[in-house]
């Protein structure tokens, strides 16, 4: 498609990591395994923490949670891009670039939010750990995974309409490998000022709200773990926040240097980095809680036995 004026196009072409042909079937052979590493180690998680009563906590209740919003994250992206590499064409229909849109970040701020539900847990439990079972209580842990999905599934639903009201008379093809905001952004020839407004305000109150609560929280523990007299109850203490730490890190990092930046600088060094916090963080992050966690890698030793009895 030319640059014809046209006010909504019927497919965008998705240029993926790589326009080369010869690239193609490497990068396929390259990120099925991380797909199917990220599903099987995610369910795993999820199994590992239903079948341990020792793992019903509000910590792991969330674990398992996270594990799940990563396997459809993944599936959101993965699949069409496998698809892709081995199609000549590499095309996408409108109304499935603004669905695939639509999850991509519905399920990316729901990571962010139980991430931070994840962090005001571990407050709990090293700051006031006489009450945690009081505060942290079934009701309150509903009431956080309930605003983890539906705070940001209508921050989603309110970019997705916005877009859906832009004009695009540009090239249709998307430099990028699934249908991100900012390279959607970029072929539309109308006014973005509403919704970059929008970006600017909600958007940058929706990302904040998490990550507010994340570096508050750990604020708070680390004035608390300084309290503690015995080095020995310092580590372990610590020790209870490092996998969460790491993922945090790692998600909050990559997506600092994606996004936090003009639009007009989007290049392949942001596509690159987008793949760690879309495709390797939720690849990462089985290992990082059960390699790391005690509880974890002995549920899953539980887990193993169980499935060699049968």
């Amino acid at each position: 498609m030319g640059r014809t004026n046209i006010t909504r196009p019927t497919e965008f072409i998705l240029l993926g990591l790589s326009s080369r042909p010869e690239d193609q079937k490497p990068l396929f052979v390259m990120f099925l395994p991380i797909y199917l590493i990220t599903m099987i180690g995610n369910l795993l998680i999820i199994l590992t923490i239903r079948s341990d009563t020792r793992l019903q906590t509000p910590m792991y209740f969330f674990l398992s949670v996270l594990s799940f919003v990563d396997i459809c994250y993944v599936t959101v992206i993965i699949p069409k891009m496998l698809a892709n590499f081995l199609s000549k064409t590499k095309t996408i229909s409108y109304g499935e670039c603004l669905t695939q849109m639509y999850f991509f970040i519905a399920f990316g701020n729901t990571d962010s939010y139980l991430l931070a539900a994840m962090a005001i847990d571990r407050y709990v439990a090293i700051c006031n750990p006489l009450h945690y079972i009081t505060i942290m209580n079934h009701r309150r842990c509903v009431l956080l995974l309930v605003l983890s999905f539906c705070i940001p599934h209508l921050h989603s639903l309110l970019h997705i309409l916005l877009t859906n009201q832009l004009v695009f008379c540009a090239s249709n093809v998307i430099h990028h490998f699934f249908c991100d905001d900012q390279p959607v952004l970029k072929l539309s020839c109308s006014s973005h000022f509403v919704k970059e407004i929008t970006v600017m305000t909600e958007g940058l109150a929706i990302i904040m709200t998490p990550f507010s609560c994340i570096i508050i929280s750990y604020l708070r523990i680390f004035i608390t773990v300084l309290k503690i007299p015995s080095a020995a109850g310092k580590y372990k203490a610590f020790s209870t926040c490092g996998s969460h730490l790491t993922v945090v890190t790692l998600f909050y990092g990559s997506i600092s240097y994606v996004y936090f930046k003009p639009q007009s600088n989007y290049t392949v060094k942001d596509r690159i980095a987008t793949v760690v916090y879309t495709i390797l963080t939720p690849m990462l992050n089985p290992f990082i809680y059960s390699l790391r966690n005690k509880d974890m890698k002995q549920g899953l030793m539980k887990l193993m036995h169980r499935v060699k009895d049968q």
